[in-house]
């Protein structure tokens, strides 16, 4: 599979990116656990079937210690029991804010009540603004096809 274009060789999308991944540091700069992010970027990363994404965040999460049995049941979370209550909320939160367009109203009360027994407002807002990079890094790379496979660790920081 080959992109439909080189968004990193054209000055605006190279732009668009830099601010986005500056973003990205303010949240990983937060107290909302880096676990829990890697999480939370894999998950929306599977819904939207984005294969860039997902090879850098599983081999992300890989390398700062996650297992492979918690990255090959993060579809599954709600059957696997090797998430925290915490982690399962923020992935509830993650589908929901992924899916929003899916559900009448947006995010439902008790998805996000479920989140704030979990994590501070502070964090709570981390996780908003993640979800919504997430999204938005999925939604640039699978309209451009970007190909997947060749992501090295650290290869953007």
């Amino acid at each position: 599979m080959n992109a439909r274009l080189n968004a990193f060789a054209s000055p605006v999308t190279g732009k668009l990116v830099k601010h986005l991944i500056s973003a990205g540091k303010v949240v990983n700069d937060t107290t909302l656990p880096a676990v829990t992010q890697e999480l939370v970027r894999i998950r929306a990363s599977q819904i939207n079937g984005c294969g860039g994404c997902l090879d850098m965040h599983t081999k992300e999460a890989a390398a700062a210690g996650e297992t492979s049995l918690r990255l090959n049941l993060i579809a599954a979370w709600r059957e696997a029991t090797v998430f925290s209550d915490a982690e399962r909320a923020a992935l509830e939160l993650t589908e929901q804010g992924t899916r929003i367009a899916d559900a009448a109203g947006g995010v439902p009360d008790g998805v996000w009540a479920n989140a704030a027994k979990h994590y501070d407002e502070e964090q709570l807002l981390a996780l908003v603004s993640l979800i919504a990079l997430i999204n938005t890094f999925n939604r640039l790379s699978v309209i451009l096809q970007q190909p997947a496979g060749d992501y090295q660790v650290g290869q953007f920081a």
